[in-house]
């Protein structure tokens, strides 16, 4: 994004009489000489047309953590306001390639390759059960683990014509197998298809910088564990519509309107570029970024953000319904308002983030009949009100100048829950349909951001600048008793349901002792891995739930 603000003829070093004219052929095939502009040592906040938002990671620029090789967010680094540059690596020379002799058109090519399987010792705490029955013949058994396997890729042009506008493409594709695999769907199967496809129109205007896309996206600006971008599934999550952004000095301020892309289609249809939009589910609103002025903390140097923001969600089916109906194939539709606050940032040893959200709306129940494990239910065509609310908080201190510079710190999340049996009373259930998150919340998905209460403590350590490990010990309980456990597939269906009033014997869920291994082999390759032990609690045990050990191998290659 930021090299789309950036004036690249400015740090050209020759003129048009000392070059010779060169075909566009050329210049795509014989990009080395300069094809990448000059890197810059200074302060990010002062480089970057996004100021002080590009500090960190990124994130708080609005388009998602910046990376110097790859496309996860489908925008370039922010900090790339002058293109980062090594000229021992060829394929940096693809990142910033003149497509005319005073630089202002150009062109950079990106990618990714990311292979990762799964191994799941009763997925899901039993309420996944993969397909098949080893055993006898009548004495048949059900496997009790399986094993998944998924690899796709990212292809992306990013083509500059001038300092003002900006056309963006990715193509994708991707594929799934395995042992005994449970969950597929078209998020994990892709032919190729469109994945990201807009234009950008940037420039100085109102005393500040603004912009304004059109088109298919990913959308990031939100905090990680409400809105993310799909990554724990194959196809990245995007969507189709507009954004517009302003940024002063000391506030953003973003409004957006979507609906998402339709990714899924039936089995057996002709898969390539057949993704389209689905008018079902629908993501609006607006966020407002404040940087407070910096200040000192423990004698050093700290800053924050503070994000105002209002999202509003519309969607059929999904999480809407699974919140109040056992029968995953029941039909609803709900509207939820998000209104929240969060306050993060560096106060100089300590990383901290504290936020929360209440969610207001209607459910729209549809008239039908559905067995929720002790008798048929019947659902009335009514509407029902929505007061719900997540909060969300996490600190680290970080001791950098200590040999193998560990971290300490721990993380709390609240989010409400009940009112999912009744039929007219209020739906309290929080649900986070966009948020899936596997470094956030749970690595393994079987719980997810729905009548959840969560302690973790954590401790990390970087032995290296290319390896980091760390260790995680989160504490579950359900908020409300009268309520059930979800995962990233719905609602957690045991042999018996949690939430009779015969097998309420405590909110209790269980612990997940876990590490996180991540490797850099290289700017280019990435292994990641998850290991974790779900050891559930004699209630959940009580009702059919089984402890699980999940283990998630993940190698990354970008470009």
């Amino acid at each position: 994004m930021a090299a789309a603000q950036a004036a690249p003829g400015d740090h050209v070093t020759h003129t048009e009489t000392e070059t010779p004219q060169r075909s566009l052929l050329d210049r795509l095939m014989h990009t080395a000489p300069g094809g990448c502009g000059p890197s810059s040592q200074e302060d990010v906040a002062k480089t970057s047309p996004f100021g002080v938002f590009a500090r960190g990671d990124g994130s708080e620029t609005g388009f998602g953590p910046e990376s110097q090789y790859g496309t996860p967010a489908g925008m370039e680094g922010p900090k790339k306001a002058k293109p980062v540059c090594d000229q021992n690596d060829p394929l940096d020379a693809y990142k910033h390639m003149k497509l005319n002799d005073s630089g202002s058109i150009w062109l950079s090519l990106e990618g990714e390759t990311r292979i990762r399987n799964w191994y799941d010792h009763h997925p899901v705490l039993g309420s996944q059960m993969p397909p098949g029955k080893i055993g006898a013949i009548g004495g048949g058994r059900y496997p009790r683990n399986s094993g998944r396997f998924a690899v796709r890729n990212l292809w992306s042009a990013d083509l500059h014509l001038g300092k003002h506008v900006r056309f963006f493409g990715q193509l994708i594709n991707a594929d799934a197998g395995g042992w005994r695999p449970y969950g597929y769907d078209g998020t994990f199967r892709k032919n190729i298809d469109a994945q990201q496809a807009f234009v950008e129109f940037s420039g100085d205007l109102l005393g500040g910088h603004s912009g304004f896309i059109f088109g298919r996206q990913q959308f990031l600006d939100a905090p990680d564990y409400m809105i993310g971008n799909r990554d724990v599934f194959n196809v990245p999550l995007t969507w189709n519509g507009f954004r517009a952004y302003q940024i002063w000095k000391r506030v953003r301020v973003d409004g957006f309107d979507f609906v998402k892309t339709k990714d899924q289609h039936p089995a057996g249809s002709p898969q390539a570029f057949r993704n389209t939009e689905d008018y079902s589910t629908r993501l609006y609103g607006v966020n407002v970024t404040i940087a407070p002025p910096d200040f000192t903390f423990m004698g050093e140097k700290g800053y924050s953000f503070i994000n105002l923001f209002y999202y509003g969600y519309k969607m059929t089916g999904g999480p809407a319904q699974s919140t109040v109906m056992s029968e995953p194939s029941a039909w609803g539709s709900t509207t939820r308002n998000n209104f929240g606050l969060r306050w993060h940032g560096e106060a100089g040893p300590l990383s901290f983030s504290v936020g929360g959200a209440y969610q207001q709306g209607v459910f729209h129940q549809a008239a039908m009949s559905a067995y929720n494990g002790r008798s048929t239910v019947h659902y009335d065509d009514r509407h029902r009100d929505v007061k719900a609310f997540s909060v969300n908080t996490t600190a680290d201190y970080h001791f950098r100048n200590v040999m193998w510079k560990p971290s300490v710190g721990a993380q709390v999340d609240i989010y409400s829950g009940g009112g999912a049996r009744g039929s007219t009373s209020s739906m309290n259930t929080y649900i986070e349909p966009f948020g899936i998150n596997t470094n956030y919340l749970d690595p393994t998905n079987y719980l997810t951001g729905s009548n959840l209460v969560n302690f973790a403590p954590k401790f990390a350590f970087s032995p290296t600048n290319y390896l980091k490990v760390q260790f995680k010990y989160p504490f579950y309980w359900r908020y409300s008793k009268h309520d059930d456990t979800y995962s990233v597939y719905g609602r957690n269906i045991f042999s018996q349901q949690i939430n009779n009033p015969e097998n309420e014997h405590g909110a209790y869920v269980g612990m997940a002792p876990q590490a996180d291994v991540t490797l850099k082999l290289g700017p280019h390759l990435t292994w990641d891995q998850h290991v974790v032990r779900f050891m559930s609690s004699h209630a959940m045990r009580r009702v059919g739930a089984q402890s699980s050990t999940y283990y998630q191998s993940e190698l990354t290659f970008t470009y």
